[in-house]
């Protein structure tokens, strides 16, 4: 019997949440999709792996079985798909490295120059992830290492050192009521509506929101975005208002649009970031390296 890997991910996530909705939004999967794949495995098993209840899902004996090696078996799997991607950028002395929006900001062309004159035999691969994957590849094992922003879902899995960071902004309509002010108070924009990214991103959504430092209550969506431009259209359309790094400012100007500085609410951080199995490749540390001596010289601890 073959079964898709991805339906013992789904199942592994209910497994571990023991509910449907917190692990939907850590696959960033809908609820309705994983309740049906998670059927469609028990049927293609032949056994329950899940009591319901109003409670959430609890294992079954199968199901206790069933999870003691799926979490050795995606394990395994996910390490030889990610060396196998590896082996393959390292014979063709490719780097790829992934990032959402702006990366390092300013520091990146610096980073990607100072990793040249290291190894100008290589090629460096940057990879633009969209706001659906907050990884940047990671996760996908697309790429041996990341420019990524903390916290992400699922970062624990990964090794990272923070390079900077940098205040939340908040965007505006440039008719908005508070757009006037020089700086603004985060408790003023408690009861606005938010331009957010989709549902299944989870509590990383909630952190661009603001989500993350105020009543669960207060928060109010007035459209989703999936992309920098969907955003930035529907702020300008009145749909709501969001937090960005301060960065998006110079990265993101459009007519209409202002970007404020926001008191009461803790920063972005930029980190790079790498799974363990890139430790083996010299050439990823040397990538870190650049990253900590560029972003951080007064913390640079030499990896190698």
């Amino acid at each position: 019997m073959d079964i898709d890997t991805r339906l013992v991910r789904y199942f592994a996530a209910v497994a571990d949440e023991g509910n449907l909705t917190r692990a939907a939004e850590r696959l960033y999967v809908s609820q309705p999709a994983l309740t049906k794949q998670i059927k469609y495995l028990e049927q293609q098993l032949g056994v329950e792996l899940f009591t319901r209840s109003r409670s959430g899902m609890t294992l079954t004996e199968p199901g206790r079985i069933f999870a003691e090696h799926a979490a050795g078996l995606l394990a395994g799997w996910d390490r030889m798909l990610r060396e196998t991607k590896s082996g393959a950028s390292r014979a063709a002395r490719l780097l790829r490295i992934g990032f959402i929006a702006s990366a390092a900001n300013e520091f990146t062309p610096e980073i990607i120059a100072a990793f040249r004159r290291a190894h100008p035999d290589w090629r460096i691969d940057m990879r633009q992830n969209a706001w659906t994957d907050p990884s940047a590849g990671l996760d996908d094992g697309e790429v041996d290492a990341a420019l990524i922003r903390l916290p992400f879902p699922g970062d624990h899995r990964y090794r990272t050192r923070e390079l900077f960071a940098e205040p939340r902004w908040i965007v505006l309509r440039a008719d908005h009521r508070l757009a006037a002010r020089d700086e603004i108070d985060f408790v003023d924009l408690w009861h606005e509506a938010y331009i957010a990214s989709p549902p299944e991103n989870g509590w990383w959504r909630d952190f661009w929101i603001g989500g993350d430092e105020r009543p669960a209550d207060t928060v109010i969506i007035g459209a989703i975005a999936h992309n920098t431009d969907e955003w930035l259209t529907a702020i300008g359309n009145g749909f709501g208002i969001s937090f960005a790094p301060a960065s998006a400012a110079r990265y993101y100007p459009r007519p209409g649009i202002v970007y404020r500085p926001v008191r009461g609410i803790g920063p972005s951080r930029v980190a790079v970031a790498w799974p363990d199995s890139s430790d083996a490749n010299p050439v990823v540390g040397d990538f870190i390296q650049c990253c900590l001596e560029v972003c951080a010289p007064d913390d640079v601890t030499n990896l190698s």
